[in-house]
């Protein structure tokens, strides 16, 4: 299970807002560049900058500078390692539902036998 929650907070951060999402979304298909990544927003060139700059704080995205050129390209470690800490308590909290549902299932059948003697 990942131990860094700084690393964490800054993945989930990342990916509370939908203008990232979205363009994490993109870079699935590939490198792109910010003026690429930034056309289908109705938001300024800055405002694409800052939202990459928390994907790049993230780990969820890379900046190669080519020249002048920046490509972003996706990286999905970071996604990977918040999957297993969602993994791992999302195991937890069925191995509680079950249990629960286990308790729920016998009071159902204590409660049908004292109705059915009662009848």
């Amino acid at each position: 299970m990942v131990n860094n929650t700084a690393a964490l907070d800054a993945v989930f951060s990342a990916l509370a807002d939908p203008t990232r999402r979205k363009i994490l979304e993109r870079l699935t298909d590939g490198a792109a560049n910010v003026t690429a990544l930034a056309k289908p927003f109705r938001i300024s060139l800055p405002a694409i900058s800052k939202h990459l700059r928390v994907l790049e704080k993230s780990g969820l995205v890379v900046r190669n500078r080519q020249g002048r050129v920046h490509k972003m390209t996706a990286d999905p470690e970071p996604m990977r390692q918040a999957s297993t800490w969602m993994t791992h308590y999302a195991r937890h909290w069925e191995g509680q539902f079950a249990a629960m549902d286990k308790i729920l299932a016998e009071q159902d059948k204590k409660r049908n036998f004292i109705n059915h003697k009662v009848k």
